[in-house]
């Protein structure tokens, strides 16, 4: 629908650079200024892009940003939800290029050439792709629909301000259909249209011994180490089987049918690639599933990161007061992350010993998401991937959550539509985060697909 000039795409990367050089790191106050800054920025390149109503609204937390651009009230609005903010950089050491430098470098799966950048692939990148859509849209005079955009700059941190933000605003934002960039695909061959999310409790543990640091010579086996304990209590919390070891854990967990799984194994997937893609020498997980059924329709549980102690240069001889560990759970549909958090706490300190102090903390969970693929926003999108990739996408359920979207359907009272363009290498929330070229304007040369097909599919339905 549009062939971009070399110009326009330089013009494109010039603009999209300025954006990912901004350190928009939600998690940590240092970093506030930066975060209103790219709220900042993003609100100017809403405006640019020809949106006539553009708005930064102040949370309790960061900004959201709000733009829209409404042609006829008669047509149907598409809702576009994304997220400026990004996760810390940390650990910097581990990158080839400054996080917040970005550079373009091209790798054996990103032979045109990858943008390298904290933010790139989430969510930066695909965010701005809906901006650019947009623009070409309005300047061949051929948007066809209303648009509205939401970006909010909490999405890392949970999203802690945005149900309130929504449901204060629900005429502001009433739409027909929501659109999301926040997924991917399986392949530059391959399209893929993300029909589920995985729902995630993210829970903390703090282990207290001792009222300090104790000399591990003089104390050493006469008291309870920290350190120890929450080794042996996480260590408990799966076993051999890759099952995780909660009471009711899997009491309402939604089992496929034979067919549904026969689907999910049609869907292409190299395991050795995956395997060579992340340095492993083999996978594991839950026996008597698949990869790809273990990262989708299978609930986990992982730490996130443990610390406590002396953990600096040469040695320090101590039994340390206090052990730390940070845990996610990865849900399924039917589980409810408020009520697997509970059970994961009265679970941790039912086994416990009583030689230290437990302090579990909820920091936030969302619930696991189905997208239906019988709607007019399913096939607007299949249809979108088929013109712009040459091939018919798949139906791909993903391991990731995005906890808001569950929610925005029981507020705003409709679907999202999940049309990411990132892949499983881009290395999201890890050092050398990037996003490919061809997929940056793969999406912006699919999304308008998406608009037309939308309306088109809209007017046989309603008029």
């Amino acid at each position: 629908m549009f062939k971009l000039s070399k110009n326009k795409e330089k013009q494109y990367l010039s603009e999209l650079f300025e954006f990912l050089k901004i350190p928009s790191v939600s998690a940590d106050p240092k970093y506030n200024k930066s975060v209103n800054k790219a709220a900042n920025w993003l609100s100017k390149s809403l405006s640019n892009s020809g949106c006539n109503n553009v708005e930064i609204i102040n949370t309790d937390g960061h900004p959201i940003v709000y733009g829209e651009k409404i042609i006829d009230s008669k047509l149907p609005t598409i809702l576009v939800y994304g997220h400026y903010d990004v996760q810390p950089p940390d650990p910097i050491e581990l990158w080839d290029s400054s996080p917040f430098d970005p550079v373009i470098k091209k790798t054996d799966i990103h032979p045109q050439g990858a943008i390298f950048a904290r933010g790139a692939c989430d969510d930066k990148v695909q965010v701005y792709m809906h901006i650019k859509s947009l623009e070409l849209m309005i300047a061949k005079n051929s948007l066809p629909c209303n648009v509205k955009f939401m970006i909010e700059g909490e999405e890392e941190i949970g999203s802690n301000n945005l149900e309130i933000f929504v449901s204060n605003n629900l005429d502001k934002l009433k739409a027909d259909i929501i659109l999301i960039s926040d997924t991917g695909i399986i392949n530059n061959k391959n399209p893929s249209i993300t029909t589920a999310l995985r729902g995630l409790s993210y829970m903390e543990i703090k282990v207290t011994g001792p009222n300090r640091d104790l000399h591990s010579g003089l104390y050493g086996g006469t008291v309870a180490n920290p350190i120890n304990v929450l080794c042996e209590i996480i260590s408990k919390l799966k076993d051999s089987k890759g099952t995780v070891n909660i009471p009711g854990f899997y009491e309402n967990v939604q089992i496929l049918s034979i067919d549904e799984r026969e689907k999910i194994a049609k869907v292409p997937f190299d395991k050795d690639l995956f395997k060579k893609s992340i340095g492993v020498k083999d996978t594991e997980g839950e026996i008597g599933f698949s990869t790809p059924e273990r990262k989708s329709i299978r609930p986990t549980l992982d730490v996130n990161g443990i610390w406590g102690g002396y953990i600096g240069e040469g040695a320090k001889t101590v039994i340390p007061s206090i052990a730390n560990a940070k845990i996610s759970m990865r849900l399924v549909p039917n589980q409810n992350w408020k009520k697997i958090s509970s059970i994961f706490e009265n679970h941790i300190q039912n086994i416990a010993p009583k030689t230290v102090r437990v302090e579990i903390t909820t920091h936030h969970g969302g619930q696991a998401y189905v997208t239906p693929t019988n709607n007019i926003g399913y096939k607007a999108a299949h249809l979108a991937y088929k013109k712009s990739f040459g091939k018919v996408p798949f139906a791909v359920r993903d391991g990731g959550s995005i906890p808001i979207v569950p929610m925005f359907e029981e507020l705003l009272n409709c679907k999202t539509i999940l049309m990411g363009f990132g892949l499983d290498s881009d290395a999201i929330h890890s050092p050398n985060e990037h996003f490919g070229l061809f997929n940056f304007f793969k999406g912006i040369e699919t999304i308008p697909y998406f608009y037309h097909n939308y309306t088109k599919l809209y007017k046989e339905k309603y008029f």
